[in-house]
């Protein structure tokens, strides 16, 4: 798992796999999930990231340790509408 965090635009892409992504999906308001040719997850990109994911935890360490509660909720409200 790779993490790109984009300060100037407060962007942050979870890279889950080194397949490719052939599909895109909006789950919830800047909350984009890609998907492979298998159909499996392979990436999150998250648009203002700041305000959902500690960007100084992922920077400094790599990890992402304290993911709210509320971007659960919206990646699954999300996936659930989309048949995901």
């Amino acid at each position: 798992m790779k993490f790109n965090y984009d300060a100037e635009t407060d962007s942050l892409y979870i890279d889950l796999s080194e397949q490719e992504s052939t599909d895109s999906r909006e789950v919830a308001e800047g909350v984009v999930l890609d998907f492979g040719g298998d159909g499996r997850l392979v990436g999150i990109d998250i648009d203002r990231a700041s305000r959902v994911v500690s960007t100084t935890t992922v920077l400094s360490s790599g990890q992402v340790s304290d993911r709210p509660e509320t971007l659960d909720r919206k990646v699954s409200k999300g996936c659930e509408s989309t048949g995901f």
